[in-house]
């Protein structure tokens, strides 16, 4: 009976030691709870420039041996709004996302907050007064970006009588466009003598900058210039240009913002005449980002990348090592 009750005994004691050792394993996550995961939502593959946004970041957090949880909206909220949803879901460690458009987002960010998963905001912000609902915003200036297209023109025309500009805006709503439009406008205002003659939407592609310039051309004979919201448009508007029998550059001034290689080629070329540098190149920087925050760290609200302009001379100069 005693030797009974010792292996009973024993057999309990392994059993309770496999139980505690089996728990701690549930408890730790296999390491898990070390594991940065992080949850990134793109506005679409609009652009050269949006398609270089995206390799750059998913390259640096594939470098960086970090989970990159990647979904495209197509240039559709709510496309952004039920990923951003799904990483809530998922419990993902961090929720980046460039936004489609600036309004519309403080419901599902308190989501976000509530769940206690903070946000980043990369190259396009969002026009919530609730400045706690995201850590951080990358990205560049665009409103200095529109200041630097206009000073450009200033100068350009400084000895014009009158200048009639058309003007290529970004996607409706969208951040880069709104302030991209402002900047231009806070340059050029004190001078009267240019005029704004038609301004429309393109939404950023090549093909709605084809097609807008196209119709700009039929209702408005006598352009001077072609202010477009980035690279894409402005390669747009010159086939419409050359199609109608003019010369871009010469006939019809063009500056753009952006500096992809296809831009840049048309600026070395002589058919776009300044380019204001966009870098897409924001994946180093987000990674540190979000390493940071998942480390217990805080980050610069707001933290602007460093970029530059074109003339014909620079691009010819920059594009043999260009990156994008």
């Amino acid at each position: 009976m005693k030797k009974i009750l010792g292996l009973a005994l024993t057999g309990a004691l392994l059993v309770s030691m496999v139980g505690c050792a089996a728990g701690g394993g549930d408890e730790s996550g296999g390491g898990g709870d070390d594991e940065l995961i992080v949850g990134f939502s793109q506005v679409g593959a609009e652009s050269g420039w949006r398609t270089a946004n995206t390799k750059d970041i998913q390259g640096a957090f594939e470098e960086a041996g970090i989970e990159l949880k990647f979904s495209d909206a197509q240039g559709k909220q709510e496309n952004q709004i039920k990923a951003i949803r799904s990483y809530i879901q998922q419990q993902v460690d961090v929720i980046a996302f460039s936004p489609v458009v600036e309004s519309g987002w403080d419901t599902v960010l308190n989501e976000a907050k509530d769940a206690g998963i903070p946000v980043v905001l990369t190259d396009r912000a969002v026009d919530s007064e609730d400045d706690t609902l995201y850590e951080s915003f990358l990205g560049s200036d665009f409103i200095i970006e529109g200041e630097r297209a206009g000073a450009w023109v200033l100068e350009e025309f400084a000895d014009a009588d009158v200048v009639n500009v058309v003007e290529l805006q970004g996607t409706t709503g969208a951040a880069p466009a709104n302030d991209r439009a402002q900047g231009f406008r806070d340059a050029i205002a004190g001078e009267d003598k240019f005029e704004i003659i038609a301004s429309q939407t393109g939404d950023f592609t090549r093909a709605g900058g084809k097609q807008v310039m196209e119709a700009f051309l039929k209702s408005n004979p006598d352009i001077d210039l072609v202010y477009a919201h980035n690279d894409d448009m402005g390669l747009g508007a010159i086939e419409a240009i050359e199609a109608a029998g003019l010369v871009p550059g010469t006939d019809i001034k063009i500056v753009t913002v952006d500096a992809v290689k296809d831009g840049m080629q048309a600026l070395a070329d002589g058919k776009i005449n300044f380019i204001v540098e966009c870098s897409p190149l924001l994946g180093a920087q987000l990674v540190d980002i979000v390493t940071t925050l998942h480390d217990g760290g805080s980050v610069e609200k707001r933290i602007v990348t460093e970029e530059t302009t074109f003339t014909q001379e620079q691009a010819i100069e920059a594009l043999p090592d260009r990156q994008y």
